[in-house]
Order: structure tokens, then sequence, then C-alpha cells
């Protein structure tokens, strides 16, 4: 029965490498080096690609010109391309209360008319078809959705988004999330859940700990493929999903003040 149970928590327990940012304008020395690292331990990380960045923060990193055939690249070995936000500008500001999942701050989506953010999300697919790139998921800068956002997505025939609550990939209102819980990089004792990291934010020593992290924990890093294969909507992780949203609702609306972080 013991043996049963490890084994449960062990085939249920997984965190999935999300990198935000992804641009044409990145710290690439960062991203070259972690992508040597994703080689060495065989790790498919979700690229979170920008379509059409405008974000002036960018530009203080170098630019790729083969940008393209990079993505590309990254797409044959099997990594997931996802698509992160269309051109990254934050044009409204919305209250930790107000948006899905409590983070608050600037966004590029939420605020805005279904019309708006199905043409924002359109134009990003066109970019990303374009470049023969099949796109499946999204995720959005800052985290920051409304109800418009995830009916602007399964418009443009998305069903799947890298965010959400809980400590196992599930289903609601037709689309299917992957948790993204914490800032840091924590592996839980049990679960499935994504990271978010920004090289563009992180200094050699942030990589030297998240090297570390890898090398510790590189059996249970998981793609996103088998991250969606755990997708699990009984009555138990429901039930866990809706407890993990009313606490972390707390702590983000401001009962704990937040913190900076690298890693």
């Amino acid at each position: 029965m013991l043996s049963k149970i490890k084994n449960y928590i062990a085939d249920n327990t997984g965190i999935l490498i999300r990198i935000d940012d992804v641009a044409e304008n990145m710290n690439w020395d960062l991203m070259e080096k972690s992508e040597l690292l994703f080689e060495k331990y065989d790790i498919k990380p979700v690229l979170g690609v920008v379509p059409n960045s405008k974000d002036s923060e960018f530009l203080n990193f170098p630019k790729r010109n083969n940008f393209w055939e990079k993505v590309r690249e990254w797409k044959s070995k099997d990594w997931e391309i996802a698509m992160h936000g269309y051109t990254h500008l934050y044009d409204t500001i919305c209250k930790k209360s107000d948006d899905y999942f409590n983070y608050g701050g600037g966004s590029e989506f939420f605020g805005h008319s279904l019309e708006t953010q199905t043409s924002k999300i359109k134009n990003g697919l066109k970019k990303f078809e374009e470049e023969k790139i099949k796109i499946r998921t999204f995720f959005a800068p800052n985290q920051t959705y409304d109800k418009n956002t995830f009916t602007a997505l399964k418009k443009c025939g998305i069903n799947q988004v890298l965010d959400g609550y809980g400590l196992m990939p599930y289903i609601e209102n037709e689309i299917k999330f992957v948790p993204q819980l914490f800032e840091k990089v924590v592996l839980l004792p049990f679960g499935i859940q994504s990271t978010k990291l920004h090289l563009n934010e992180w200094k050699e020593k942030d990589f030297e700990n998240f090297e570390k992290f890898i090398d510790k924990n590189s059996k249970k890093i998981i793609s996103y493929e088998q991250a969606l294969q755990k997708i699990n909507n009984n009555f138990f992780y429901k039930f866990i999903n809706i407890l993990s949203k009313k606490i972390l609702r707390l702590k983000r609306i401001g009962i704990n003040k937040e913190v900076g972080y690298n890693v």
C-alpha cells in the first residue's frame, strides 16, 4: 500500500520549465547558456515568444537578426513555442482584485474589448503562421487576463493557457490550464506546475543557481506534453484547486507584501 502511494506521488510530481519574454532583443548570452543546459539534461522547455515586440525595455539587449530561424530550430527539437502576448506593451492597469489570477499591474489584455483582444491574438498568430510555426498555447504578459481574453483565445482556436491555480493541470470553461504558482523556482513535493523565468532580469549568479536546481532535480523536469497528460478534474483536484485559489488570492491581493526575486 505504502509503495503504491509513493509511486502515485512520484508519477504526479514534476516541474515544467517556462521562459518568458523570448524576443529578437533579449539576454542572448544567458539564453544560449540555458540552451546548452537544456540539451545536456534533455529538457524540453516552453518558450514564450513575443511575436511583435514593442517593449522598449527589450532594446537594452542585443538583437538577433536570425531570430525566427532560431525559433524554428527550437521547435524542431520539440521545445514548446507559446505565444506570449502580441507586443508586450502594457496599455491598461488592473487591480489585483480584478484580474483573473489576481496579479494586478500593467496589462496588454485586461480591460480591452473582446474585439481588441481578438485582434491582438489573431495578429500574433498570423506572424507565427508566416514563420511556419504552429501555436497551441498562450500566456499573457504579467499574467493578467480577464474573461474576454479567454473568449478571444477560443475564438482564435487556442484552448491551452500556461497559467493557473492548483496542483495539477485542469480544464475550466473549455480551456486547459497548467498551473504556474510561484515566483521562485520551487519543486513541490506533489503536483505538476510551471516555472516563470525572465532571463532579461537575471545576473550570472541567478543562472548559476538555476544550473544547480536543474542538476539536482533534472529527473523531475517534464515536457509540456507530459504536463497536458496529467490533466485531472476529479473531485479531489477540484477541491485542491479551489483551496489554492482562495489562499493565493488572499496572498496576492495584499495579505502578504510581494518581494522581488530572480531565482
